[in-house]
């Protein structure tokens, strides 16, 4: 997989797309990049400016660190109920 292009580099080639002066296939190839590529850059950047609905990178990175911490405490939970059950069978009376 090929490595992804600086950010810097993605936002000077959708400022320039954005101007409309220059078809997008003809950006895409002056810059080496696919049409598609372009077209997806330019979607994030419409989500991220707030012009389209979607969910922005702070908005999936925050989601993305809530699923791993929720993970996280639902494993420690589980140790703390089998931990609990555990207890509860060793001070049973009659043992």
């Amino acid at each position: 997989m090929p490595r992804p292009h600086p950010k810097e580099f993605r936002d000077d080639v959708v400022a320039i797309a954005r101007q409309g002066e220059t078809p997008i296939k003809q950006i895409a190839k002056d810059f080496g990049i696919s049409e598609s590529c372009l077209r997806n850059w330019l979607h994030a950047a419409d989500v991220e400016d707030g012009a389209k609905p979607g969910v922005t990178r702070s908005e999936s990175a925050e989601l993305r660190d809530l699923k791993r911490r929720n993970k996280l405490l639902e494993q420690e939970n589980e140790v703390l109920r089998r931990a609990a059950a555990y207890f509860a069978q060793a001070h049973l009376p009659g043992k």
